[in-house]
């Protein structure tokens, strides 16, 4: 496994709307500062930075929830790609500027990992990328299943990247992503 200069960070909804108190507990409470962690070092190495930001209708584009966090928003430079479905793949121009950036690798983190990330993850692998989701720099939230019964976000957070490991993702989190970075350069 490599993490070359050329190698992506995608960042997939880090939106303010999952700050609403609405969606319930939610896992990985640092996230968000593993996300900027790794965003400051692609920044430094100048590796590329892509945004992913989601809008399901046109009528919600000026609502301050979709607005992207701070803590990670976009340098005017870095590419934003804007979707309406959970694929950041559909509907958006993110798979020919990755391939005409010639960027095979992406190193994935966001919100949530059950949907956008887990979604966007299966589709970069099937079209022919190397993706990395960073473990403990994606979050989701509890939920109530179909039948009732309140699944932990920490058991949902686990079983969506289990589901990914070795078929469609490289799992880490930010420390191994940060040594085989370091190891990469060194």
């Amino acid at each position: 496994m490599e993490i070359s200069e050329n190698t992506a960070l995608l960042l997939i909804d880090v939106q303010k709307y999952f700050d609403d108190p609405a969606h319930g507990r939610r896992n990985n409470p640092n996230a968000e500062e593993n996300m900027a962690r790794l965003l400051q070092m692609w920044r430094k190495s100048n590796r590329p930075v892509i945004h992913i930001q989601h809008i399901s209708k046109p009528s919600l584009a000026h609502h301050p929830g979709r607005e992207i966090k701070e803590i990670v928003a976009p340098l005017p430079e870095e590419p934003l790609f804007i979707k309406n479905v959970n694929s950041a793949f559909i509907g958006t121009n993110l798979e020919k500027y990755l391939k005409d950036s010639e960027i095979n690798t992406l190193v994935i983190a966001g919100l949530t990992t059950d949907h956008c990330v887990s979604t966007t993850t299966r589709m970069a692998k099937n079209l022919g990328f190397t993706p990395i989701i960073v473990s403990d720099a994606t979050a989701t939230f509890d939920r109530v299943s179909f039948d009732g019964k309140l699944y932990r976000a920490e058991e949902i957070h686990q079983l969506a990247l289990v589901s990914l490991s070795d078929e469609f993702a490289t799992v880490l989190d930010t420390n191994g992503i940060v040594r085989l970075s370091c190891k990469q350069k060194g």
